[in-house]
């Protein structure tokens, strides 16, 4: 995986489309952070999949959206507000137990 990246990132010329990992490696986020970011309409995938199909991504936007200190800043504050409300509704779940009931 890790050379995979490095072959990529290294390459004199990308591709015009890229997957989401190739969007990861380049935009300087986790392959999983990507769907987290088309969810909320941080990053706009290539036409219009369907929700379970692979997203590719125009490389002349990413390259907007990389040097775009603003998008990165809303985009990294997307990533640590899903982990927050995550980790809130995981603390929520034990404490009132899956069926409301009060656990300790």
């Amino acid at each position: 995986m890790q050379q995979d990246k490095e072959q990529f990132l290294n390459l004199k010329t990308h591709p015009g489309r890229l997957k989401a990992e190739e969007a990861a490696w380049y935009l300087g986020f986790s392959p999983h952070e990507i769907p987290l970011l088309v969810s909320d309409g941080v990053l706009k995938p290539l036409g219009h999949p369907a929700q379970n199909a692979p997203k590719f991504f125009a490389l002349v936007m990413l390259e907007e959206l990389r040097r775009d200190a603003k998008w990165l800043s809303k985009a990294s504050e997307t990533i640590c507000q899903h982990w927050k409300d995550r980790k809130e509704r995981e603390c929520e779940t034990v404490s009132h137990g899956r069926n409301g009931v009060l656990t300790r």
